[in-house]
């Protein structure tokens, strides 16, 4: 039965030393002796690894949980300046619009969606007792949004033009062809009344004429997208995408009357 002397321990040690110098002279021998010897450090390093692993395990599961939260922190801080910028390069163009305007305009915010009619009516956070009163029209920097249906002191409601129930007088911003705009509730208007040899086509911008009261002339409210026949086939039709995106808007101006 083998024991552990230190004169095993020399033999042992002089053997080892003897193959690697052994290994060192015969070449073909070497690949041998380091594959022999290869398999015990490769475990000594699994061994290693594993128990640092544990070791350190505890102290690495709160150093990721910090880490987590800080990244988290870091997440919020980043959307919030992003929204903040957001928010400011809006307002900067509306206070351009406003400035711009010719006509005497109330800056307000959208605060709610019209439970009765939530895809085609808005609530603002101004009212009567800002002068805005039922039937003064609603435009923000990209174009027309709409119009005041009621007003109460501190609030309002404004019918969105994507209302099938309002309709503008509206015209080709190139050609002067005029027509009717209605909403759809959907995501696109469409321009009705026009003439079989009407003179419209795709991407034409469409303004309003001035024709419906209390609507200016000139209002941009949207691009004309698609042009067809009426199923009679005595007039055309034209489908027009808002200029203002209708589902979020934030920021508005109202024109008083």
């Amino acid at each position: 039965m083998f024991k552990l002397t230190r004169k095993n321990l020399t033999y042992a040690v002089v053997s080892i030393l003897a193959v690697f110098l052994f290994s060192g002279f015969i070449p073909a021998v070497r690949p041998l002796v380091i594959n022999v010897l290869k398999s015990p450090f490769s475990l000594l390093r699994l061994v290693k690894r594993e128990a640092a692993g544990i070791i350190f395990y505890h102290r690495n599961m709160a150093e990721n949980e910090r880490l987590t939260r800080q990244i988290g922190f870091l997440r919020y801080k980043v959307n919030s300046l992003s929204e903040l910028y957001l928010e400011n390069k809006r307002l900067s163009s509306l206070l351009a619009l406003k400035q711009k305007s010719t006509f005497k305009v109330t800056a307000a915010r959208v605060i709610g969606r019209s439970p009765d009619s939530w895809s085609s009516a808005v609530v603002i956070d101004k009212g009567s007792a800002n002068g805005i009163r039922e039937g003064a029209v609603v435009i923000n920097y990209l174009g027309l949004v709409g119009k005041v249906a009621e007003a109460s002191g501190s609030t309002a409601k404004v019918i969105l033009i994507s209302d099938p129930n309002l309709s503008i007088s509206a015209m080709v911003q190139r050609s002067r062809q005029e027509g009717l705009i209605s909403g759809t509730l959907g995501s696109s208007l469409i321009m009705k009344y026009l003439p079989k040899d009407a003179d419209i086509k795709v991407n034409d911008i469409i303004l309003t004429s001035g024709l419906t009261d209390n609507f200016p002339k000139g209002l941009i409210i949207g691009m004309v997208t698609e042009v067809g026949d009426e199923f009679s086939g005595l007039s055309r039709y034209a489908i027009v995408k808002p200029g203002v995106n209708l589902s979020n808007i934030e920021e508005v101006l109202v024109i008083a009357r």
